[in-house]
């Protein structure tokens, strides 16, 4: 069982930088994949980033290369999602979420398992 809580969301301007963490309970943290994602209203829910357990291989989706930067301290049972140049179309409610035990990363949300409550991020235009 894995609890993962995010924090770091608010309301920024556009081009600024915001950096989003996620905490996660469980000793076997270190194990895990684990995946961003983020919802706009009126729209599903996409895939923003993802890193290997080992945190050796990332995925990001295309709107955000360049822009964002998923990384973990598995000391600190913390995933991290830093956002720059953030735009508009950046707004939504992002969670963190975890896959299975060395497996992964996925792009794809039915692969993770564990879910955190999520953290609004909104950007001014």
């Amino acid at each position: 069982q894995v609890q993962l809580v995010e924090s770091g969301g608010g309301l920024v301007q556009a081009g600024d930088s915001l950096r989003l963490s996620c905490a996660a309970s469980g000793r076997t943290f270190s194990s895990y994949s684990l995946g961003w994602f983020r919802q706009a209203p009126g729209k599903e829910r996409e895939f923003v980033a993802a890193i290997k357990w080992t945190g050796d291989n990332t995925l990001y989706t295309n709107s955000v290369k360049g822009r964002f930067l998923i990384s973990r301290d598995n000391a600190k049972n913390t995933v991290y999602l830093q956002m720059n140049s953030l735009t508009h179309e950046d707004t939504a409610v992002y969670y963190c979420a975890a896959g299975s035990p060395y497996s992964g990363p996925y792009y794809g949300s039915e692969r993770y398992r564990y879910w955190g409550q999520g953290t609004q991020v909104t950007v001014s235009s």
